[in-house]
C-alpha cells in the first residue's frame, strides 16, 4: 500500500498535475454570447461527454449512488453541491452524473483552465475558475448568480486540494458557503466512500445528503456561513465512516511509527 505523508490538511496538494495558472482577471470571458460557443458548450457538457462519464464511473469504480431521490424535488431549482475532493478526474463528473440531466457547473482553481489548447474545452465542461486577480471577481460572481437563476447546479470542493482516495474529511473553511446564503438556495453534499473490489481495485459508494438551508434566525452572515458549513461538514464526516478500505494510506509527518 502506498503511503503519503502530509503536514497541513488545509493546504497540502497531492495532485500529480503541475500547471502554471493563467491570469484570470477582468479580461477572462466567463460567459459567451456566441450562439455557436453556447451550442458546443451544451453539446460537450450534456450530450457528447455523458456516455463517457457514465461508463468511466461504472467500469472504473462500479459506482453506486445512495440518496439521489433527495434531489428530485429541486430539479427545476438552482442549488449548490459540496463534495470531498479525492479524484483528479472523476470528481468532476461523479456529481454531474448524479444530478443529470440538470446542468452542473464546477468552481475550480485557475490551473484547471490553464492547459494549452484545452482551457476552453474544460470551460465547456462547466468549469468556473476562481479569479486570481481582483478585477475578475465581478464577472465571477455574476456568472454564479446567472447559473443559479437559470436553475443549474454549482459544485464546490471546499477542501480545495486533491488527496487521492482519502477516506476522511479534511477541515475546510466556511468562505464558500456565502453563495447559498446570498442566493437563498438549498445545499446538498456528496461524499465519496471507498470499498475494496478485487485486487488493487476500489468501489465508490456516493452518498447524497440534504437539502440543508441557512438558519434565518442567526444574526449575521458569518454565523450563518459557519452554521451551514458545520451542517455539511458533520454529515460528510458521518458518511465518510462508510469507507472500509484505504487504497492509499495518509499519515501526518512526525506521527508515524
Amino acid at each position: 500500500m502506498k503511503t503519503i505523508y502530509y503536514e497541513d490538511e488545509l493546504n497540502d496538494e497531492f495532485s500529480e498535475a503541475k500547471i502554471e495558472p493563467r491570469k484570470v482577471d477582468g479580461s477572462y470571458k466567463y460567459e459567451h454570447k456566441s450562439i455557436w460557443w453556447n451550442f458546443t458548450h451544451f453539446l460537450v457538457q450534456n450530450v457528447l461527454s455523458v456516455p463517457i462519464k457514465f461508463l468511466y464511473a461504472k467500469l472504473k469504480f462500479r459506482i453506486k449512488y445512495v440518496g439521489r431521490e433527495k434531489l428530485k424535488p429541486y430539479k427545476k431549482q438552482g442549488y449548490f453541491v459540496y463534495g470531498n475532493h479525492t479524484q483528479a478526474f472523476a470528481d468532476t463528473f461523479i456529481i454531474s452524473n448524479a444530478i443529470f440531466p440538470k446542468r452542473n457547473y464546477i468552481i475550480v482553481n485557475p490551473e484547471n483552465v490553464s492547459m494549452k489548447f484545452l482551457g476552453n474545452f474544460v470551460q465547456k465542461f462547466g468549469a468556473i475558475p476562481i479569479p486570481n486577480h481582483r478585477s475578475g471577481m465581478k464577472s465571477f460572481l455574476q456568472t454564479i448568480k446567472n447559473k443559479i437563476q437559470k436553475g443549474y447546479a454549482i459544485t464546490i470542493f471546499p477542501e480545495a486540494h486533491i488527496w487521492p482516495y482519502y477516506t476522511k474529511i479534511r477541515p475546510f473553511k466556511n468562505v464558500s458557503f456565502k453563495y447559498p446564503i446570498e442566493y437563498n438556495t438549498p445545499v446538498f453534499c456528496v461524499t465519496n466512500t471507498y470499498q475494496k473490489r478485487g485486487k488493487n481495485k476500489v468501489r465508490i459508494t456516493t452518498y447524497i445528503d440534504g437539502p440543508f438551508f441557512q438558519n434565518q434566525y442567526l444574526e449575521n452572515i458569518q454565523k450563518k456561513k459557519q452554521d451551514l458549513r458545520d451542517k455539511v461538514y458533520n454529515k460528510m464526516v458521518e458518511r465518510s465512516k462508510e469507507s472500509t478500505y484505504e487504497f492509499i494510506k495518509y499519515e501526518k509527518k512526525g506521527e508515524h511509527n
